[in-house]
């Protein structure tokens, strides 16, 4: 089995589109954290995959895909914090944070898709591991996640599209907080 991480862009929008058929991906476009919650519930999936579309057209590649055998396989969104605003304005992350909210050497890893037929293979960790150093080659200070613990509160493989604080802490990431018993803000340091 080969695995190749490579970042999204528009010439992979049709892999990206296969990476998220899986959960909540067709529905969502990753368009979650980028919406305020009144557009998000009036754009239609067709909508959002236009503003995925133009997410991968753009300068900077909002996420990886995953492909294993050369098939779309995952997908995480890695980027600055700042481009994903709805951070901003989730109480879990402005609680428990230590960084500034404008800081944009803060990168945040915050949505994970892996198809069911590639679940259990530790994809979930390889995507981390390379939405790590792309953060780092882009110039981050700090990578900050914000798992679940399906161990606190059994929840559906749709609702870890988050990841879980397991394989963020065996990347090496510290939990900062936990804002609720299933739910942790996790950091790493990349630099000072």
């Amino acid at each position: 089995m080969s695995i190749e991480i490579l970042p999204a862009t528009g010439d992979r929008f049709d892999d990206a589109e296969v990476a998220l058929d899986s959960g909540d991906g067709p529905e969502c476009q990753c368009q979650w954290w980028l919406l305020p919650n009144g557009p998000w519930k009036e754009a239609s999936i067709d909508e959002r995959t236009e503003l995925f579309r133009t997410e991968l057209d753009g300068a900077r590649p909002p996420g990886l895909i995953a492909y294993i055998d050369g098939e779309p396989a995952g997908w995480v969104r890695v980027g600055p914090r700042t481009t994903q605003p709805r951070l901003a304005r989730t109480r879990d992350v402005t609680a428990s944070t230590t960084e500034p909210l404008d800081a944009d050497d803060v990168w945040a890893v915050s949505c994970f898709v892996v198809r069911k037929e590639h679940r259990g293979k530790g994809l979930t960790a390889r995507l981390l591991d390379a939405a790590v150093s792309t953060a780092r080659d882009g110039g981050a200070r700090v990578v900050e996640g914000y798992p679940l613990d399906p161990t606190a509160a059994k929840r559906s493989s749709n609702q870890l599209f988050r990841g879980t604080v397991s394989v963020f802490e065996a990347a090496g990431f510290d939990i900062v907080d936990r804002p609720k018993p299933d739910r942790a803000l996790v950091s790493l340091t990349l630099r000072d």
